[in-house]
């Protein structure tokens, strides 16, 4: 779309900030063969076909297969939500708790550098949750 991100990715990667006015609609391609899902911040919106049920703040849609997608904003307030898509790994997940890696032995490295606050878990002992 002609915009730079600071952030450097390894694959393709979007991330778009979408606001719509009360009556209004947008359609976004999408690369069809990406991974996608939309969060609401602020409002409801429609999204997908246009006799969805909208869906309210703090929830989100994650996208089928496609090539864009359309949302609606019927409401009288304004929407604001995040797309988020990107081209798929395709690598193994293994996932401990709040720890996500490839495989299970680096999901064991990991809780060990937290157990002995190491490789970045230095500070781990002083992190509270608010």
């Amino acid at each position: 779309m002609g915009v730079q991100s600071p952030v450097y990715t390894r694959t393709p990667a979007m991330y778009l900030d979408f606001s719509l006015r009360p009556s209004t609609q947008v359609h976004q391609h999408i690369p069809e063969s990406w991974n996608a899902f939309a969060y609401v911040i602020e409002g409801e919106g429609v999204f997908g076909y246009q006799n969805n049920s909208p869906i309210p703040p703090n929830h989100m849609a994650v996208l089928g297969p496609g090539n864009g997608l359309s949302v609606w904003n019927r409401s009288s307030k304004p929407l604001r939500f995040v797309l988020i898509a990107g081209q798929p790994l395709n690598e193994p997940v293994v996932q401990y708790g709040p720890f996500v890696m490839n495989t299970q032995a680096e999901i064991d490295q990991t809780i060990e550098d937290y157990h002995y606050s190491k490789n970045g878990f230095e500070m781990a002992k002083h992190w509270r949750s608010h």
